[in-house]
């Protein structure tokens, strides 16, 4: 396979990505495209490794919904077989005679200590019932601390939501050539203000006899506006700045070049500062295509339609253009 060996010498390293620049520290991509670091540790204690609090943030609504009911149905299946175990000669006003009528009467029991509703036709009358029926009934209302911590973490966390194009373009701009991307945020009333935009690239290279990563930030057209109603197209012009300035498809293959895209603003519904990250490599960076708009004007208004975010169209190539070849 061939090795990229030249840059263009006056674009702007950054060497303050944190990433290594050694080949072997990295496989596939640097940062996922949800925005989380694609590292995995180990070497250490699991319960050292893995923050629950993090984890149950991050879960999807329906897998949070179905952990927390799941949590509540085992704890109470817990206590059901400790009272069972103690005896249900101490629990008062059971009324079936069966084995399967006396579990769900006690586990009914269970859940209404647990929950503190305590309806009362059963009720502990034995020392041990009584025991076990007060620390459950504590640990239920210190569970009901920690969850309803967990479900307002889940809706309080400021978020910037944004949404952001499945492809990077490079594509004919101006008389050259540009990269570029484009993204919004899909909430309703959560408008971003004084929004900054880094870009950096990633870039396999042989250097010195062996292959190493080196890192470039960037220049933008704009890499800051007041607000963000609408879409922003982030735009890289590759000029005599540029690190890919005289790259070909096969050179940015070649370079495993990979985008690391980092999005800061203040976002009023939260009245805090938000960021978001996300990522392209070279296989999701299409050449000479430019992107359909994706706002269209009414009689009340504009209207910004988010379903057209990932659209793109082929556009002619004239001579001279660094876009050589096509890459979907």
């Amino acid at each position: 396979m061939a090795l990229l060996k030249h840059i263009n010498p006056f674009s702007k390293t950054n060497e303050d990505t944190g990433f290594s620049a050694t080949i072997s520290s990295y496989g596939d991509r640097f940062i996922n495209k949800d925005g989380s670091f694609n590292l995995r540790k180990e070497g250490n204690r699991i319960w050292d490794r893995y923050s629950l609090f993090h984890i149950m943030l991050n879960l999807p609504i329906w897998a949070f919904v179905l952990v927390i009911v799941g949590a509540f149905i085992v704890v109470n299946l817990i206590y059901t077989g400790i009272y069972l175990l103690i005896g249900a000669a101490e629990l008062q006003g059971i009324s079936s005679h069966h084995t399967w009528g006396i579990f769900r009467e006690v586990y009914y029991f269970s859940t209404e200590t647990f929950t503190t509703v305590g309806y009362g036709r059963v009720n502990p009358v034995g020392d041990g019932a009584n025991f076990v029926a007060s620390i459950e009934a504590m640990s239920g209302f210190l569970s009901f601390a920690v969850v309803t911590g967990l479900i307002y973490g889940r809706f309080a966390r400021p978020k910037a939501h944004l949404a952001f194009s499945d492809h990077a373009l490079i594509t004919p701009f101006k008389g050259g050539n540009a990269l570029m991307f484009r993204f919004a945020c899909y909430k309703d009333g959560h408008t971003l203000t004084d929004v900054t935009v880094q870009v950096n690239a990633a870039m396999r290279i042989h250097e010195d006899g062996k292959q190493t990563y080196r890192y470039y930030e960037l220049p933008l057209e704009r890499h800051k506006i007041q607000s963000l109603p609408m879409n922003w197209t982030v735009v890289h012009v590759i000029d005599d700045q540029s690190p890919l300035l005289g790259f070909t498809a096969e050179d940015i293959k070649v370079a495993d070049l990979e985008l690391y895209v980092l999005i800061r603003g203040f976002n009023d519904i939260y009245s805090n500062v938000v960021q978001q990250r996300t990522s392209y490599t070279f296989q999701e960076i299409k050449y000479n295509h430019k992107f359909v708009p994706m706002y269209r004007e009414t009689a009340r208004g504009t209207v910004l339609e988010m379903n057209k975010i990932h659209d793109t169209v082929e556009v002619e190539v004239n001579g001279g253009m660094m876009a050589v070849s096509a890459v979907s």
